[in-house]
């Protein structure tokens, strides 16, 4: 079982982070194609199919990651890029510490 990556989109379709872990194989498309086709919930975290269900894993990233470093921090503008190395260093901290994540 393995975590490959997540996308974090705003309600635009904007996609305002982007990170990789395990991804072996990549698209021949360009990033911002690819961000359209994946575009249709805010959090997507590509996971191997054996990982059951992560609805939990994703509602940690969101409550105690996204909402504490991004949506709390003054520094960081909703409906931007999110550039923040905190909320980078606790959500690669958070997913490499995962069962699921190879």
């Amino acid at each position: 079982m393995t975590i490959y990556n997540i996308y974090i989109f705003d309600r635009n379709g904007t996609c305002l982070y982007y990170e990789s872990w395990n991804r072996k194989k990549e698209s021949n498309m360009s990033k911002e194609e690819e961000f359209k086709l994946m575009y249709g919930l805010k959090f997507i975290l590509n996971t191997d199919l054996n990982a059951g269900s992560i609805k939990d894993v994703l509602f940690n990233i969101y409550s105690k990651i996204y909402v504490e470093y991004v949506v709390k921090n003054p520094l960081c503008q909703l409906n931007e890029p999110i550039q923040s190395e905190l909320f980078t260093s606790k959500l690669d901290s958070y997913i490499r510490s995962l069962t699921i994540f190879n």
